[in-house]
Formats: C-alpha cells, structure tokens, sequence
C-alpha cells in the first residue's frame, strides 16, 4: 500500500497527449452544457446501438442471407472497431482538434447507420458496421472528457450522472428499442433510429464547441509503435473473446494465432507506453489508489453489466420461448426506473460518502442476480420484474459515484488517458463477460445435463411408469404404433430433462455474476474519500 501511495504522489515524467476543448474558462454555462449534453447523446447512441443490433440480429442474418456462424461478425466489426478507437481519440482530438473530431465522428455514425440499412450482403454489413463502430467509438470517450475538463468541479456530478445513461440506462432499454422496432417495423428501423437524436446531437455540439485549430504535426510526433502494437492486440483479444466460444477455444488454430498476436502484442504496448516519452496512454493513471481500484471495479461492472444483458434474453428465447419484442418489454424495468433515479444520484453524492453509495449499489446489484439463482420452469417476465427493478437500483446508483471518485485528483493533461481507460475496460469487461458466460453457460448444461440423465433408469419403477403414461398419451393423440409412441415418450422426457438443465446452468450464471459484483464490491470497499466529491479533472 506503500508503494502504491508513492507512485501515486510522485510526478510521471511521462506526459501523454490530453483531450482538452480549447479555452474552457472562456465557455458560457449555456454552450459548456450544450456540449455536455451533445456528447453525451452521443455516447448513448453509441452503446444504445450495440444492444439494439443484436436484439434483431437474426432477422437481419436472414435479410442479407447471412449464416448463424457468420453472421455474428456484424456485431463482432462494430466492437472490434469500437475498442481499438476509444484508446486513440484523446491523441486524435488534439491532432484535428476537439470540434472537428466530433462533428465528423458524430456525421459519419449518423451517415454510416442509415448505410448500414442498405446493405446488400454480409460483406457489405461487416464494412458498414465497422466503419460505424469507429465512428462511434470516438463518442463515448469525448463525452467523459468534456465532462471531467469543461465542467466545473461542483457541477461534474451532474455530468457524469448524464453520461451513467449511456453506460447503464443504454443497455437495458437497447433491447426494448430493437424488439419493438424489428416486430413492428423491420430490423433496417434499428438503424434509421438513430436520425433524430443524431441531428438533434450534431447541432449541439455544432453550436456550443470551440473552434480551435488543427495541429496535423503531431501525427509525424505519435507514439505509433504503442498504436500499431495496442491496435493490433486489441482487435485480436476482441475477436478471440466474439468467436472462441463458437470455434471451440483452442481448439481451433485460428484462435490460438489469434490469442498468441493478442498477448505478444498487448505485452509490447504496456514495455513501450511505461518507457515512452510521451505515450499515447499513461499507464503510470492506475497506480494512483482511487483509479486504479476503479478501473477494477469498473472491469467487474462490464462483466454483470453487458453479461446480464446477454444472458436474460438468451434464456427468454431458449427456456420462456419468448420474442424480441417480448425479451425487450421484461428488460425495460431493468431500464425506466435508471431513468428516474439517476438524476437524483448528484444529491445523494453531496449527502452521503460517494462510497457508501458505491458499496451500495453493488451489493444490491449483487442481488438481483443472487435472487435469480432458484428458477424452475415458470420463471419468466413475472418473476423476473423484482430483480430487474433492484438490480436497476443498483446500476443507477454505482456509475456516476464511481466515476467521480475513480477521476478524482486527474490532472487536466491526463483527462483523455484516465478516460480511454475507463471507458475502454468497461467495454473490454463486457466482451471478457459474455465470452466467459456463453462458455460457462455450456460447461454448466453439460454438467447438470450428465447427472440428471445418469439418475434416469428404465430400471427404476418411476421412470417405467412415466414412460409407459407417456406412451399411452400419445397413442391416444393420433399414434396408432406403440413403438413409435414410445420412441417419442423417451424423448419427451429426454428434452424434459435438458430443458431442466439449462434452467439450472442459467442459476449458476447468474450466481457467477452475482460474486463476480461482490468482488467489485470489495474493490470499491478499497477507495479512498476525494477530498472534493465532484474529484474533477481541472485542477
């Protein structure tokens, strides 16, 4: 702990390249909110837009005639691109400038998102989407440096509540949008969506950001060796995390290269950005006591964040047979009550000790999973509506605590790293979540799978006289063989059985969630109380 405190006192001789809008002082309170709110539209759009694809990535597979396997990299190119850009857009906005780097970034999302409504085929969707994902990308890590760099220290609470909508509130209800637009609409909806909060984004920041000029020189002074190798190890150690569970790990040689150039790579980015002059990252940040032990929090939030999104609906669709529509309605009350209890969460920071409310939140959200870890067969939208509405408590209540505590004590000139990185290991938790969960998930099948079937015997008299009752009633239902009528009386009881399976590994699931947040928890039991709450950036 000593040690930690030293290098968090000490000064980096390190100087990494800041995002920072020109002349902040010389804003008005009514552009400085402008922009806030721009951005953060922006990044709502953003994260909103993952979950919406995937809510109605089956119909879009079927209208561009892509497979099931394939299929998958429409999300996967979005998120590839995504991860890759949030690291490069402190370095970026200071090359063209933070006005330029938005209202372009902010355009080409709105342009490529109707694009993405015309392609033709899969290959014409991976392009589309990635292009979009880059775009998009860029929106969520300006917004939380506008906040932490424009806004006064008093008022960042506010901005960072704002900005906990796209990182909670957006997950929840992107599923809501999308079932409701692809059952009634059509899936090219999901894209054409994004239109109107666009503009209404585009004309905020296009009225309240700073013109500044462009310093193009210093692209030839990047730390392109730290780009090249995090660029290249990112993308790797994304795409292993979307496609190793379906290509079986490593299994498959494609994977194994994969994870190979994501470890050699991610190794040479961390040796050059802590010898660099002037690295396109300040790793040195997560020393620092209260981001550091943020950082692992945050992590751990992706995880039950984007995991229990990918879950719930996985087992509306499999075990409730629910449709997008359906999946979407039960997982809006894990969204509207996060929209009328995070605008409350700055009052409750100038109340009570940020990290009570931390501590707080993830024990709650904890809870939501734990009571989760009981279903039987009618568990559905009925007995899912009081976990929703806890575990929608406990995200509202974490985000914004969270990321001004973690912040707190950035210098200005360190704002974009401390964003990248917040905001990068959140996304990268999120795909480390889903992979290890659809893996988990199997594993868990499999296993309760293999005891359930090795306690059914044709030698015991219950399973003898469950068969023989089901034989009787298909015979009575227009199967005129006995044979036959056995046949499928033994597999009645045999999807009887794997469906109870599954039932039970989505119980473990969600208990592997629950103690993944009790870790965060414990994490967030380590932070230490900011000597001002706001913990802003400018100082």
């Amino acid at each position: 702990m000593a040690t930690l405190q030293i290098a968090a006192n000490s000064k980096s001789t390190a100087r990494p390249a800041a995002a920072v809008p020109a002349k902040p002082a010389a804003m008005s309170p009514l552009r400085t909110w402008a922009a806030v709110v721009g951005s953060t539209l922006g990044a709502f759009m953003a994260v909103v837009n993952i979950q919406i694809v995937n809510a109605s990535l089956a119909d879009i597979q079927g209208a561009i005639g892509a497979g099931t396997d394939d299929g998958g990299w429409i999300s996967t190119s979005y998120l590839i691109a995504e991860i890759v850009v949030i690291p490069l857009s402190a370095w970026l906005a200071r090359v063209f400038s933070v006005r330029n780097y938005l209202l372009v970034n902010a355009i080409l999302f709105l342009i490529f998102s109707v694009a993405c409504a015309f392609a033709a085929n899969l290959q014409q969707m991976i392009i589309l989407r990635a292009i979009q994902g880059f775009s998009g990308g860029v929106l969520i890590p300006m917004a939380f440096t506008i906040i932490i760099t424009l806004l006064p220290k008093a008022k960042q609470p506010i901005g960072l509540a704002l900005f906990a909508l796209s990182a909670t509130f957006a997950p929840a209800i992107g599923p809501t949008i999308g079932g409701y637009l692809t059952e009634n609409w059509g899936w090219e909806y999901i894209f054409y969506v994004n239109l109107v909060p666009g503009a209404l984004m585009v004309g905020l920041l296009w009225a309240s950001l700073e013109r500044s000029p462009m310093n193009l020189k210093l692209l030839a002074k990047g730390d392109w060796p730290g780009i090249i190798t995090m660029a290249i190890g990112l993308a790797a150690l994304q795409t292993v995390l979307e496609e190793g569970n379906k290509e079986d790990w490593f299994g498959s040689d494609f994977i194994l290269r994969l994870s190979v150039i994501a470890a050699v790579s991610l190794t040479l980015f961390l040796i050059i950005e802590l010898k660099t002059v002037h690295p396109l990252l300040n790793l040195r940040l997560l020393v620092r006591r209260n981001f550091g032990f943020g950082i692992v929090a945050n992590f751990l939030l992706g995880i039950a964040l984007y995991g229990s999104v990918f879950v719930l609906p996985i087992y509306l669709t499999r075990i409730q047979g629910y449709n997008s529509e359906e999946i979407g309605m039960v997982l809006a009350w894990t969204g509207i009550p996060q929209l009328l209890l995070i605008p409350l969460v700055p009052r409750l920071m100038k109340r009570f000790d940020v990290r009570l409310l931390i501590v707080v939140g993830f024990a709650l959200f904890a809870a939501s999973n734990f009571m989760n870890v009981h279903m039987t067969g009618d568990y559905a939208s009925d007995q899912l509506f009081w976990p929703n509405i806890v575990r929608a408590i406990g995200q509202a209540l974490v985000v914004t605590p969270l990321s001004a505590i973690a912040t707190a004590g950035i210098e200005q000139e360190n704002a974009g790293s401390a964003s990248a990185l917040f905001n990068m290991m959140r996304n990268l938790g999120g795909a480390v979540g889903i992979a290890s969960l659809q893996t988990f998930l199997s594993k868990r099948e499999q296993f309760h799978s293999n005891i359930l079937t090795n306690s059914v015997s044709l030698f015991e008299e219950a399973t003898r006289d469950r068969v023989a009752r089901l034989t009787a009633y298909f015979m009575s239902h227009g199967v005129s063989d006995q044979a036959l009528a056995s046949h499928k009386a033994v597999v009645a009881i045999a999807l009887k059985l794997r469906k109870q399976a599954n039932i039970m590994a989505f119980s473990d699931t969600f208990f592997l969630l629950g103690v993944a947040l009790v870790v965060a928890l414990l994490a967030g039991l380590l932070l230490r109380k900011p000597g001002q709450l706001s913990g802003g950036g400018a100082h």
